[in-house]
């Protein structure tokens, strides 16, 4: 026997279809009772009188307490890739920092071998072409 308004009654009812539905728009969702007299904006001793509709609810959730929300769900599952995806750029970025302080570490050796090789002297001569081209010679057999 319901022992609160039909108002309120009616608040509660409502309350429960946009939970149901998940479409809730004072809490995040989830199946629970607190859940439910807040969506519908009245107190959980109202609610708790409302002894037919706390058994239609019942029976509706049993002890499901997930989100029914769809846009929530889908974006946990969005923020579950999103942090798989970075944690696969930052392993990237890890091994891009090494090979890029390799290539630093080579370039500095090969920076300081050619100014060692510029303080020497040289030991070849360089002979200049003539009119700046190589002559080409034809080979017959």
């Amino acid at each position: 026997m319901t022992t609160v308004s039909p108002e309120t009654e009616k608040k509660l009812r409502d309350a429960m279809q946009r939970l149901l539905t998940g479409n809730a728009k004072r809490t995040d969702g989830r199946l629970i009772k607190t859940n439910l007299h807040i969506e519908a904006g009245v107190s959980r001793a109202t609610m708790n009188r409302a002894t037919v509709l706390i058994a239609d609810w019942e029976a509706a959730v049993g002890t499901e307490s997930a989100p029914r929300d769809t846009q929530l769900a889908a974006l946990q599952e969005t923020v579950s890739k999103l942090k798989d995806s970075v944690a696969k750029l930052r392993e990237e970025n890890t091994a891009l920092k090494r090979k890029n302080q390799a290539a630093v570490t080579v370039l500095a050796e090969l920076s300081a071998q050619l100014r060692s090789a510029r303080d020497q002297e040289p030991t070849a001569t360089v002979t200049p072409l003539k009119n700046g081209r190589t002559q080409r010679r034809h080979w017959r057999s």
